[in-house]
């Protein structure tokens, strides 16, 4: 290594003027009266490659060849002025050849300064499987320090393994490989690796399209085993790698298994029975009484395939039950609903679950929504542990989910699909009583009752797994309108699907594409050649008055909803790096989409020459000056942009894409959007004077949605199709 390092290898047995390896204390007289010898290396100072020095079973194993290194400490009140307080490494190793003749190699490294590392890399040809001993001592040129060996220290032990472990076997009777079709999603099953190897400490797993985890032996060599739970039905490869204590490691091996949909629920009933009914139907498990509070024939929540719902009156008689247990609560499980709170203002409950006798008073598990201290909340109570998240709104489709895990004994709540809350940490508790809709059982009977919706209440002998969750409670959007700008009647431009036209106003003008037989080339006469944004045709506002708009709402904007234009400004001067503004516009805001009342608008999308920026400005009411919320992203340097906004009432967040690309400070949350009364406004804003915030510019593809479109469905608007909502 170093110019001055020296090396040498004994073959024979050692001049007894060597240092004894056993040690022999001491220290080593300094070479000069002044000078105080370096201090003897500890074993905690030492390390073989990262590993710390080890001897017998606590030695290290490593996979190459490795780096020896050893901290040195030289006194430094000894320096001689201007001397460099460097001290050098002194490093040997020791193992018997296969003739049991010992071998040793030595090195001395560059010098260090005090505290510092000194390092020796070993060299190829140390033999591997072979127990190789090392020690190193300090030696600052005039005195050495004793031997790390010495004394009360010790050697360090390290075994080179030049041979990766033999690839691991898979197994798992829940989930068994190539056989169609296993168990199911949202069950759990065990999976065992084990190799032929007897010194593998740890295995690396790789579920495709799930977790990678890395678990270790409790045995050298043993097997081991986890427990996974599908998230999704199909074929499914599990990788695995086998890593030996040397840090080697086999190749992967796949292993291959099929995976069911999950198991359909224990119990069912979507309660869109028939008016008049006194029993609700069941999908899956038994039918339920109604009492005679309940009516059936409410409508259902939108956009979630559900025909109609049940309401419950929050009197004594508004309750269903199937008269019988449904969930077996000393296993894993799940129960969940759709629901709209006719109130929020008492405790009351969507699904429970009757206790047994000996725990009368309190029941087996409630999914509720419950008053407290910071207002209502959607809980989910079982086994001694209550989850607490979301927050109920009279009127208000939610769907609710909470369950319970035997694997991690936990209890967890889903509100609107997402989990909310903190899991708690639950007992299991068996229980044989009735499951109850619309009530709990109380120390002196029901109580709790439910008043409002009801529909598609569903109990699991399995978990529901979050994609699931997702599934159950989306709301797919419904179209309100798609406007092409492709054509215009009697100065309207019609809905694709026969809605509400767009009424142009003067200044807005609808252009169509080139018309082919006039070439500028060859016929002077010809316009100015521009091609529609989208299709054959788009809408030219003057920015002076120029707007179209329908008569009546398009959106409920106390709903979720979604809009989405194409746009383009004029062009911006200067150099395009964010500083210019629209020509002829000056500084003031133009609004691309609105719908408001007579005196505010719910929301305006709009673009803010001054800060070169896209806006979207919620605001609190339909008043003057009312509080606004207002988020924005930078317009960039495309001279077309698909703009949409999608308002989510279930999560009260309201979020601005500028082509199909939204950021956290894009998204804002919005409690309770308020209901516009006004019609769809193209080119235009609500403004203390009236109407103005006149776009000049050029707009096509206008679309609207009852519901919030998905982050995914965006990028498909705005490009003359309708986005698959599937």
């Amino acid at each position: 290594m170093a110019t001055q390092a020296r090396r040498r290898r004994v073959t024979t047995v050692v001049l007894a003027v060597a240092a004894v390896w056993a040690g022999q204390g001491g220290a080593v007289a300094a070479t000069a009266a002044e000078n105080l010898p370096p201090r003897q290396p500890v074993v905690a100072d030492l390390r073989t490659g990262f590993k710390p020095c080890g001897v017998g079973e606590a030695r290290a194993y490593v996979g190459d060849p490795p780096v020896l290194r050893a901290v040195l400490y030289d006194p430094e009140e000894d320096n001689r002025p201007g001397e460099f307080s460097g001290v050098k490494g002194e490093f040997e190793i020791r193992w018997q050849d296969a003739d049991g003749v010992e071998q040793r190699l030595s090195e001395v490294t560059s010098p260090v300064g005090s505290g510092g590392t000194a390092q020796w890399r070993l060299p190829s040809d140390i033999p591997a499987n072979t127990v190789v001993s090392w020690r190193v001592r300090a030696d600052d040129g005039r005195a050495v320090s004793p031997w790390s060996s010495d004394g009360s220290g010790a050697a360090c032990e390290f075994v080179r393994d030049d041979a990766n472990p033999a690839l691991p076997v898979v197994s798992s009777p829940e989930y068994p490989e190539d056989v169609f079709w296993s168990d199911g999603v949202g069950t759990y099953g065990s999976f065992t690796f084990d190799s032929p190897s007897d010194d593998v400490v740890a295995y690396r797993y790789y579920f495709g399209g799930g977790p990678v985890g890395t678990v270790e032996t409790t045995t050298l060599g043993g097997p081991v085993t986890i427990r996974y739970v599908p998230q999704t039905s199909g074929t499914q490869v599990l990788q695995v790698e086998a890593f030996d204590r040397a840090g080697r490691s086999s190749a992967p091996v796949s292993y291959t298994f099929h995976v069911r949909a999950g198991r359909v629920p224990t119990g069912q009933w979507k309660l869109a029975d028939a008016p008049g009914s006194g029993t609700a139907a069941a999908g899956t498990g038994p039918a339920a009484r109604a009492g005679s509070g309940v009516t059936f024939g409410a409508a259902a929540p939108p956009g979630t395939g559900l025909t109609s719902a049940a309401r419950l009156d929050g009197t004594g008689h508004g309750f269903l039950t199937p008269g019988s247990s449904v969930v077996d609560t000393a296993k894993t499980f799940a129960v969940g609903a759709w629901v709209r709170p006719g109130r929020t203002d008492r405790d009351m409950t969507v699904v429970s679950q009757d206790a047994d006798a000996d725990t009368a008073g309190t029941p087996a598990f409630s999914l509720a929504s419950r008053t407290g201290p910071t207002g209502p909340a959607w809980t989910f109570a079982f086994g001694g542990a209550r989850v607490s998240g979301g927050t109920p709104e009279a009127g208000e489709w939610t769907y609710v989910l909470g369950q319970y895990d035997t694997e991690t004994g936990t209890a967890r709540l889903y509100v609107n699909g997402e989990e909310t809350g903190t899991e708690q940490a639950a007992t299991a508790t068996p229980s044989t009583g009735a499951l109850q809709i619309g009530r709990a059982r109380g120390n002196t009977g029901y109580r709790d009752r439910w008043q409002g919706e009801v529909a598609d209440v569903r109990t699991y002998d399995r978990l529901v797994v979050p994609g699931e969750v997702t599934e159950l409670a989306r709301r797919v959007p419904e179209p309100r309108g798609h406007w092409s700008l492709e054509s215009e009647s009697d100065g309207a431009s019609p809905e694709l699907y026969d809605g509400a036209p767009l009424r142009l106003s003067p200044g807005a003008t609808l252009h169509r594409g080139p018309d082919p037989s006039c070439i500028p080339d060859l016929d002077p006469g010809c316009p100015v050649v521009r091609y529609p944004l989208v299709g054959d045709g788009d809408l030219e506002l003057d920015g002076a008055g120029g707007h179209a708009a329908t008569d009546e709402p398009v959106v409920d904007t106390g709903d979720s909803f979604t809009v989405g234009v194409v746009v383009r400004l004029p062009e911006v001067d200067g150099d395009g790096d964010g500083e210019g503004e629209g020509q002829g516009d000056g500084e003031r805001p133009m609004t691309v989409l609105s719908q408001g009342g007579p005196h505010g608008d719910a929301f305006k999308l709009r673009y803010v020459p001054s800060v070169y920026r896209w806006q979207l400005v919620v605001s609190a009411s339909d008043a003057p000056g009312a509080e606004e919320t207002v988020v924005s992203q930078v317009r960039s340097v495309d001279e077309v942009q698909r703009l949409a906004v999608v308002y989510d009432d279930a999560t009260d967040r309201i979020t601005l894409y500028v082509d199909g690309i939204s950021a956290p400070d894009t998204t804002a949350t919005v409690r309770s959007l308020w209901t516009s009364t006004g019609g769809l406004q193209v080119g235009r804003a609500r403004t203390a004077d009236g109407w103005g915030e006149y776009l000049h510019g050029v707009v096509d593809e206008v679309h609207a949605f009852a519901g919030a479109l998905r982050a995914d469905d965006i990028p498909a608007l705005g490009h003359g199709t309708e986005p698959c909502l599937c």
